[in-house]
């Protein structure tokens, strides 16, 4: 079916909708038809008018006007275009209509999401509609989980096919951390209850994977040679995408493991990480403090352009399996946001343009993109890097 538009994002007049905006206005191929989305006609406005000046040589986006608690709004946002992109969260609390709308319509949908139980939900609910329709949902597609999800699939791709493989992942990075995203996690760590219904409600309706494994790796690793420091386990949604995509994949092996973790310079950085992580996820337990942990940041606050200029981040992995072992690198800018909005763009721009495999329902990047995307990556500054192989 014919729609007006290629590709809208949704959430333009936030932080990283902002950022995202300003990327496809001067990153984008100048045929692409696209859109932005929001309730606030007079802000999507100036955004508008602030992509023109970038360049003005360059056809503008139209503007359409959506809320995230108005379903009708929703499906008619998902029936004018190709491929939606979203920004606004937090997922759990303003996100699923637009899944559903999406789903029921046919329509890609891509967004940054870093909570397990929307994550989850959201295959419970609407994976088998998307299947039916040919809707791809992919989620997580900023540094919640791009790098590490692709990393590893670079890794893996470099290992012998057909044997157990084990990869490992170390993290580095430094960035600041905006409004809504500060909000995100919060409510993700005051809910662990619902993170728990989440999975389970998920475990009813996917098929067991059979005739092979996958599986996170939970082992401490207290000291790594790769990131030159300390390591502790990295509990985020990102090792749970990875292990998806190799369920679904086979050229990860018949035996497959992944172990995701932070690593530090220095056992102090490593200590004071885990005791502030502690921390916080005690203080969202208790109302107040809960309250106070979101009020840190203000909405639509985010981090400062020298902050953005000065951020960076590393995911070194290693690989092993069949006699072979390798040493790969992911490199990039500032995580949470710099790099974050180029590799949302970049996703949208994969779905809408590339000779991709065909998928539907929910699907990780590795699966949804894999190879398409890893090459368009460095024109968002984040580069894949064989650094050794050997055989063992």
């Amino acid at each position: 079916m014919e729609r007006g538009h290629d590709i809208v994002l949704f959430g333009a007049t936030g932080y990283t909708g902002a950022l995202t905006a300003e990327y496809l206005a001067t990153s984008a191929p100048r045929g692409l038809r696209w859109a932005l989305a929001g309730r606030d006609r007079d802000r999507l406005e100036a955004v508008r008018a602030e992509l023109a000046e970038i360049d003005p040589d360059r056809p503008v986006p139209e503007l359409l006007l959506a809320d995230a608690e108005d379903p009708g709004s929703l499906r008619a946002l998902a029936a004018s275009t190709r491929v939606v992109v979203t920004t606004v969260g937090p997922y759990g609390a303003y996100g699923e209509p637009l899944v559903a709308a999406c789903a029921a319509e046919g329509t890609d949908y891509v967004d940054l999401c870093g909570e397990p139980a929307f994550v989850d939900l959201v295959y419970a609910r609407h994976h088998a509609t998307a299947v039916r329709t040919g809707a791809r949902l992919v989620h997580a597609c900023g540094f919640d989980s791009v790098p590490h999800d692709l990393g590893v699939l670079f890794t893996v791709e470099r290992l012998p096919e057909g044997v157990p493989l084990s990869v490992e992942g170390f993290v580095r990075a430094r960035g600041g951390v905006s409004g809504g995203t500060l909000r995100s996690a919060v409510g993700a760590f005051a809910d662990t209850s619902g993170m728990r219904r989440a999975a389970r409600e998920r475990r009813l309706v996917e098929p067991p994977l059979r005739g092979r494994r996958v599986r996170v790796d939970h082992r401490v690793r207290p000291r790594t040679r790769l990131a030159r420091g300390w390591a502790v386990p990295l509990p985020t949604l990102d090792p749970r995408v990875v292990v998806r995509s190799a369920a679904a994949l086979e050229r990860y092996g018949p035996d497959f493991s992944y172990g995701h973790y932070a690593a530090f310079r220095r056992l102090g950085g490593a200590l004071g990480a885990v005791g502030g992580a502690a921390g916080v996820v005690a203080a969202a337990q208790v109302p107040a403090l809960r309250s106070r942990l979101r009020n840190l940041v203000p909405a639509g606050a985010g981090p400062t352009e020298e902050q953005l200029a000065n951020g960076w981040f590393t995911v070194h992995f290693t690989g092993a399996g069949g006699g072979r072992r390798v040493h790969t690198l992911v490199s990039g800018g500032e995580p949470g946001y710099g790099a974050t909005s180029g590799m949302l763009a970049e996703s949208a721009l994969c779905l809408w343009e590339d000779d991709l495999p065909p998928t539907s329902g929910q699907v990780t990047t590795a699966v949804a993109m894999g190879g398409a995307l890893i090459r368009r990556l460095p024109r968002a500054g984040v580069d894949f890097e064989v650094l050794r192989a050997v055989r063992d």
